[in-house]
C-alpha cells in the first residue's frame, strides 16, 4: 500500500445514459487541479477518471435507442466522454470503463473473495427502487410526486416515480458494518469531507445499516455473478470498484495498486453516501484499506435548480469554452464556488469575472510589464539594484501567497488558492501603479530604479504563473515560454513558485492572455 509519499485521485464514473454537461466537467476539473498541483510538488501522482456502463437505466437508454448496450456505451463514451476531457483540458493518467475485460476480472476476483469468507448470502428482497439512481431508497428518501406525477411516492433527487421490485438476490453483509464505519468516522474526522456532509453521512449510518442487496436476475447486463451465472452484480457494487480495478486489483500486475492505493475520492454530494458507506465496508470484508479521503463537492445550480438534462437546465461544457476558452471555464468554477458549497452559475457572472479578473486584471497585467521591459531595455531583463521597502513586500507577498496557497491546496480548497494568489496579482498591478515606471524612464539617473521595479514585478508575475498554472495550464504555458523562463511551466515547483528569480530576456506576447469578449453573453440565447 501507499506509503504516503503518493497522491491518487479520482473522479467519478460516469453514467453514460447521456452526454456531459458542465455538473460533470466540474467534477473533473477541480480533480484534475487538484491531481495537477500535486505533480508540480514532486508528488507520485495518478489522477483517474472513467465511464460507469452497465445496470438497468444503461439497457433501458440502449433499447430505447434501439442499439444493444455495449453499443451505446462505445457510442457515449467515444462521442461525448473522453472528448470532454479535452475540451477542459483534463490531464488524466488513465480511463477505465467498466466493460473493460481487465475491471470485469478485478471485480470477480474481489467478489469470489467476500462469497468466500462469508460476507454474502442469498435471500429475497423487495423495496422501493430508483431506476435513476440504481438504488433501493429508503421511505426518508422519497417525496410526494407533483403535476403528472401527483399521488406517486417519487425520487427526491430525480422527481421520478420509484418502482417496487421484488426479487431473490444474493445480499453483502453491509450490517456487519455499522460499528467499524462509525468507529472510522470518529478516528479519522478527515475522511468524509466537507462537515456537512460528514454529518449527513453519519447520521445515516447511526440511524441502523441494512444488508445490501447486490445482484440482480431480472436482466442480464452486467458482469454476472461468478458462482450464479443467472445473476448479474448490481451497478453501484460494480462500478464502486473501479477505483482499484484500474490499479491492477486481481490481475498478475498490481504494483501500482501496491504503489497507490488509497485514493482520494472527489464526488458530488447526492453519491457521497455510496462512497463513504457501501464502499469502506467492501474494503473492510474484503481486508483492503479504505479510501484516504472522500469530497463530496456542492451542486451547479441554474436558476437555483440542481443540473439536470431532463430538467433542461443541463450545459454542454463547449458552449462555454467555445466562448471564454478551457482556462477560464477552469477558473471560473474553482474561484466562484465555495468547493465544497452549491454555486450558482450564470453567464453575466462568467462573463464579469473573465473582463475583471483575467482581462483586465491577470492577462493586462502580464501584456504591459512585458510591453515595458521591451521598450525600455530591449526585452533583456534588467538586474534588480538597491531593494526599497515595496519591492521587498512584493517579494515577502510572493513567498506568503506560496504558502497558504499550498496549504489551501492541503486542505482541499482550490477556491482559496486561487483567491489568494490574486492577492499577489492585485499587489503587482498596485506596485507598478505606485512606482510608475513610465514616469521613471523619462529620469537617466532613475535608470536602475527603473531596472529594479520591472525586474521585481517579473518576480512576481512568474510566482503567478506557476502558482495558477494548474488551474490554467494554456495561458500560463504561453505566458511561461514569453517570460523566457524555458523550459514546461508543468515542471516547476508549485510549492517554490515563489523561489523564481526572472529571466535574461522576455518576449512580447502576441496576443492577450485572454483576449476581450465582445458579446460574452451569446451562450445564453
Amino acid at each position: 500500500m501507499s506509503d504516503g509519499s503518493s497522491f491518487s485521485i479520482t473522479t467519478p464514473i460516469f453514467y453514460v445514459n447521456d452526454v456531459p454537461h458542465i455538473g460533470h466537467a466540474y467534477t473533473e476539473v477541480a480533480a484534475d487541479v487538484l491531481a495537477r498541483w500535486h505533480r508540480q510538488r514532486g508528488d507520485d501522482t495518478w489522477l483517474l477518471t472513467g465511464t460507469d456502463e452497465h445496470g438497468q437505466k444503461i439497457l433501458r437508454t440502449a433499447s430505447a435507442n434501439d442499439v444493444s448496450p455495449q453499443e451505446w456505451a462505445d457510442r457515449l463514451v467515444n462521442d461525448a466522454w473522453k472528448p470532454l476531457l479535452d475540451t477542459v483540458d483534463v490531464a488524466n493518467d488513465d480511463f477505465i470503463r467498466t466493460t473493460d475485460a481487465r475491471h470485469e476480472r478485478g471485480v470477480t476476483a474481489f467478489l469470489q473473495k467476500l462469497y468466500d469468507d462469508g460476507y454474502i448470502y442469498a435471500g429475497e428482497f423487495e423495496g422501493f427502487y430508483c431506476v435513476g439512481c440504481e438504488e433501493y431508497k429508503q421511505p426518508s428518501d422519497l417525496v410526494a410526486g407533483t403535476g403528472a406525477y401527483e399521488g406517486q411516492q417519487v425520487c427526491a433527487i430525480h422527481s421520478i416515480p420509484v418502482e417496487v421490485l421484488s426479487e431473490r438476490n444474493y445480499f453483502f453483509r453491509m450490517s456487519d458494518f455499522e460499528q467499524p464505519l462509525l468507529d472510522l468516522y470518529e478516528s479519522n474526522p478527515e475522511f468524509i469531507q466537507p462537515d456537512s456532509v460528514r454529518n449527513e453521512i453519519v447520521s445515516f449510518v447511526k440511524q441502523g445499516l441494512r444488508d445490501l442487496s447486490i445482484s440482480r436476475s431480472s436482466f442480464d447486463w452486467g458482469i454476472p455473478i461468478p458462482w450464479d451465472k443467472d445473476h448479474v452484480l448490481y451497478v453501484w457494487f460494480d462500478a464502486l470498484l473501479n477505483y482499484v480495478t484500474a490499479l491492477g486489483y486481481g490481475s498478475d500486475d498490481d504494483e501500482a495498486f501496491r504503489r497507490l492505493w488509497p485514493s482520494v475520492h472527489v464526488v458530488g454530494k447526492d453519491i457521497a453516501r455510496f462512497h463513504a458507506v457501501i464502499w469502506p465496508a467492501m474494503l473492510m470484508a474484503a481486508g483492503l484499506p479504505v479510501p484516504k479521503r472522500v469530497f463530496g463537492h456542492g451542486w451547479l445550480l441554474v436558476g437555483g435548480e440542481k443540473m439536470s438534462k431532463s430538467k433542461l437546465t443541463g450545459i454542454a461544457p463547449s458552449e462555454i469554452t467555445d466562448t471564454f476558452g478551457s482556462d477560464a471555464f477552469r477558473y471560473y468554477f474553482l474561484r466562484a464556488i465555495t468547493f465544497g458549497q452549491d454555486g450558482n452559475f450564470s453567464w453575466e457572472d462568467i462573463s464579469a469575472r473573465y473582463q475583471a479578473e483575467l482581462a483586465n486584471g491577470f492577462g493586462n497585467l502580464a501584456s504591459r510589464l512585458l510591453a515595458m521591459i521591451e521598450k525600455y531595455f530591449g526585452g533583456t531583463v534588467p538586474a534588480r539594484g538597491d531593494l526599497s521597502a515595496s519591492d521587498r513586500a512584493i517579494d515577502a507577498l510572493a513567498q506568503s501567497v506560496t504558502e497558504r496557497a499550498d496549504a489551501a491546496i492541503a486542505g482541499f480548497a482550490p477556491h482559496d488558492a486561487i483567491t489568494t494568489t490574486w492577492e499577489l496579482v492585485d499587489a503587482l498591478n498596485g506596485y507598478i501603479t505606485e512606482q510608475q515606471p513610465w514616469a521613471l524612464a523619462k529620469d537617466d539617473a532613475q535608470r536602475e530604479r527603473l531596472g529594479t521595479v520591472l525586474a521585481t514585478a517579473l518576480r512576481g508575475l512568474g510566482t503567478v504563473a506557476v502558482l495558477v498554472s494548474p488551474v490554467m495550464p494554456k495561458a500560463t504555458e504561453k505566458l511561461w515560454a514569453a517570460i523566457g523562463a524555458g523550459g514546461s511551466i508543468a515542471e516547476q515547483r508549485v510549492d517554490r513558485a515563489w523561489e523564481w528569480q526572472g529571466a535574461s530576456a522576455v518576449t512580447q506576447l502576441e496576443s492577450g492572455l485572454f483576449p476581450r469578449i465582445e458579446q460574452a453573453e451569446q451562450g445564453a440565447a
